[in-house]
């Protein structure tokens, strides 16, 4: 049975609505997407009491941490002293698993070095708070919009 005629009629047997059968099968739905996009909403980065934890990353910076959920060491580009359009390596030793976009403009983060597009990349909106990256970030280039 298509997941669209159990949305519809709710149960195969009964069929009778079940609210509860169609937010998981929406939410089934859902989930893949985000994870191929390694974009979480914010609810989702839950930890004690199911309350949002999201790491620091203020206004108009772009924030990276070196291990997932927003832990261990963090870089900060402020938009105000980042060349703009520019490809922007980050330091040696240093990989981004995890990472927030406060700048007003899309960021593309890049698993190359030289900002290449042979390997991973992603374009992330402001606003978008990724916690656990599909691949080391090692460079990143801020869009004009």
């Amino acid at each position: 049975m298509s997941a669209k005629r159990i949305l519809r009629s709710g149960s195969a047997r009964t069929g009778r609505s079940t609210p509860h059968l169609r937010r998981a099968v929406l939410a089934a739905l859902a989930l893949p997407s985000a994870l191929l996009l390694g974009v979480v909403p914010a609810a989702a980065v839950a930890r004690d009491g199911g309350r949002p934890v999201l790491g620091d990353c203020g206004a108009g910076e772009l924030c990276l941490w070196e291990n997932p959920d927003f832990t261990g060491k963090r870089l900060t580009f402020e938009l105000a002293n980042t060349a703009i359009e520019s490809c922007i390596v980050l330091p040696a030793g240093f990989t981004g698993d995890a990472y927030a976009n406060r700048t007003g403009r899309p960021v593309t983060l890049y698993q190359s070095r030289e900002c290449g597009t042979t390997g991973e990349f992603h374009t992330h909106p402001s606003g978008s708070w990724t916690p656990r990256s599909a691949y080391q970030a090692r460079a990143f280039k801020i869009w004009e919009h």
